[in-house]
Formats: C-alpha cells, sequence, structure tokens
C-alpha cells in the first residue's frame, strides 16, 4: 500500500431544508390555516480516527467532501427530513489542522475518537410557524442555514513506543525485521526506506510495544534536506529513540550522532529532549569489530552508554530489545510520574 502522510481536503457540510409555504385545503373547512413543515437539517462532516486505516491515501484522491443537504417541508406540517451525517475515516494519529489559519482543531489519537469539521445548516421555518393574530394567512417561509465549509490539512503523525532513527544505511530496516514480523525493502543503496514501517515487538507472553523505523536523516533534514521534515514529525510522538550508527563507513560516529541529535532539536526542542538509546550495529563485520571498543570508549567518556548488536545475524539483539524494553517502561513511569 502507497503511504500518504498528509492530504489537503475541502469539507463542505450539509444545507438545511427549505420551509414550507403551504395552507389547509379540506372540504367543509372554508378557512384553512397556514400549515407549512419546517425543513430538515443537513448533515454533519465527521472525522473520525480508525485502527483499520494506515494512510490517507483515500482522502489525497477523494479532496471535495460534501455532505447532503435536508429535504424541504412540507404540507400538513411535515417536517422534511434530517440528512445523514458524513463520516470521513481516517488513521489513528490524524492531526487535524484548519489549512487557511493553521490553527490545529483536532488531534485523533484514540481508536473511535471523533470531530465535526463542519456542521450542518439548520432548516428554515415553515409558514405555519409565522401565524399571529394579525397575520393568520403568512405567505412566506425560511430559507434553509448553509453548512459549514473549510479547508482541513490532515498530517498523520505514526503512533509508537520506539522510534528508530539514524544515518541512511545504517540497518535500521535490518533491525526491525530482525525484532518484528515488519517487512521493509532492504537494499545497499541511500534512502531505501521511503516511507515509515511500523512492527510490534513481542518481549514476553503478553508484553509487546510498537517500534517505527524512520527513514534516514542526513545534516539539514530540518530544512528540507534528503527526505526532509516529512518525515520528522513521525518521531515527535513516540516515547523512546533508538539511534542505530554504523561505524564502518569514513564518518565519524560521534560526528553522525552529533548531527542526527542537532536536527531534532532544530525540528523540535522537545523532540531533542526525548530519551535514547544508542546502538552500533554490524557487529559481525570485521571492521566494525576492530572499532567497537575506541567508539564505545569515545560515547562512555561522553556520559552516553551504548550498545552493540548485529541486525544480520541476530549477535546482542535479545540483549539491546530487553534494554529498550527497560529503558521503555522506566520512560513511561516517570512520565506517568511527573502527570
Amino acid at each position: 500500500m502507497k503511504f500518504i502522510d498528509e492530504a489537503k481536503i475541502y469539507v463542505k457540510a450539509g444545507d438545511g431544508g427549505k420551509g414550507c409555504v403551504s395552507f389547509r385545503r379540506e372540504k367543509f373547512v372554508p378557512r384553512g390555516g397556514p400549515n407549512g413543515g419546517d425543513g430538515g437539517k443537513g448533515g454533519d462532516v465527521i472525522i473520525k480516527a480508525s485502527s483499520s486505516h494506515r494512510t490517507l491515501l483515500d482522502l489525497k484522491y477523494q479532496q471535495h467532501q460534501t455532505a447532503k443537504r435536508g429535504q424541504h417541508g412540507e404540507g400538513s406540517n411535515k417536517t422534511g427530513r434530517s440528512a445523514d451525517d458524513l463520516v470521513v475515516i481516517v488513521p489513528v494519529g490524524t492531526l487535524l489542522k484548519d489549512a487557511d489559519t493553521d490553527e490545529v482543531l483536532a488531534d485523533l489519537t484514540v481508536d473511535g475518537q471523533t470531530f465535526i469539521a463542519g456542521k450542518g445548516g439548520i432548516g428554515g421555518r415553515g409558514n405555519a410557524r409565522f401565524a399571529t393574530a394579525k397575520n393568520r394567512a403568512p405567505r412566506f417561509a425560511q430559507e434553509g442555514m448553509p453548512g459549514d465549509e473549510r479547508l482541513l490539512l490532515l498530517e498523520l503523525k505514526l503512533l509508537a513506543d520506539v522510534g528508530i532513527i539514524g544515518m541512511p544505511n545504517v540497518g535500521k530496516s535490518t533491525f526491525i525485521t530482525k525484532v518484528s514480523a515488519a517487512r521493509p525493502k532492504i537494499a545497499d543503496y541511500p534512502f531505501t526506506t521511503l516511507t515509515p514501517n511500523l512492527g510490534v515487538v513481542r518481549i514476553g507472553e503478553y508484553e509487546t510495544f510498537v517500534i517505527a523505523d524512520i527513514p534516514g536523516l542526513i545534516p539539514g533534514a530540518s530544512q528540507g534536506l534528503g527526505m526532509g521534515i516529512r518525515f520528522l514529525r513521525h518521531v515527535e510522538r513516540t516515547t523512546l529513540l533508538l539511534h542505530i550508527l554504523d561505524i564502518t563507513k569514513d564518518s565519524d560516529p560521534w560526528t553522525d550522532f552529533e548531527a542526527i541529535t542537532g536536527e531534532l532539536a532544530q525540528f523540535s526542542p522537545e523532540l531533542a529532549q526525548k530519551p535514547q538509546i544508542v546502538g552500533i550495529n554490524k557487529l559481525d563485520l570485521p571492521l566494525t569489530q576492530g572499532r567497537i571498543k575506541k567508539e564505545i570508549d569515545k560515547f562512555r567518556e561522553k556520559g552516553i552508554e551504548i550498545l552493540s548488536f548485529s541486525a544480520v545475524t541476530g549477535e546482542g539483539i535479545k540483549e539491546a530489545v530487553g534494554e529498550i524494553a527497560r529503558k521503555l517502561q522506566a520512560t513511561e513511569k516517570d512520565q506517568n510520574d511527573t502527570e
């Protein structure tokens, strides 16, 4: 399935039905009074989050969402039927903004959560409503009220416990395939991963956590370079970050680490404050084995503990998952205590 994480849509709630102008016409009733009924209410446009949807692909190609109008009133004091609401389904984790003002309208983070994006217009009153002692035969009725209309910007932010970050080709996709059932595309060229991938990691008979493989970041990502800021927002909701390094490259691992952390800070200061676990991948390669002690010592001197593993052979993966789970539980406990 094609991954679409942003869409702009036009929503139009239904207009209210017109009130009716009508008079009684019955045999043996020479002076029948007004009996025009009210118009029905227009349908609301409701945005609903559902865990059954993964992308905003449907709305990318169905950008106009219009609810039906209420039916007009009829004679014999019959009120027009109100229109059904239009329910637009989006993935859990969708942020709704007013496209004109950029105001955040709703953050749909729970399955089944709804937001009324447009309220249907109220139906107009029929002429029976306007009869008075002085005007017993009013020959007018109200038009229905127009329904709300607006442009909405929808942004999907994935909901995951752990976000995997790092430079391109450090082994993020290989790691997620090793610890979960996710099967992202894996190749030996930069930016193989073009869309975030979610996987569920099982750490016990009943315990699990959700991990997200975020496309590779490079210096300047917060200004739009590489995959740009498009995917940085997907790590905003995560509780913990797993920062994977590859020390077989010519670049300095500490420089790479600082570059990615700097991009997080430029995108969002809160994002840079998220707890991180740092891991060196490709432990199976001789070049890694020859440099790893030196690199681990360098990080420890700066107060950063570091894990090592091979996402290909599985060496150290069990220990890494255990440490991630422990750190995740401790972070969530701290957050709950703070709240």
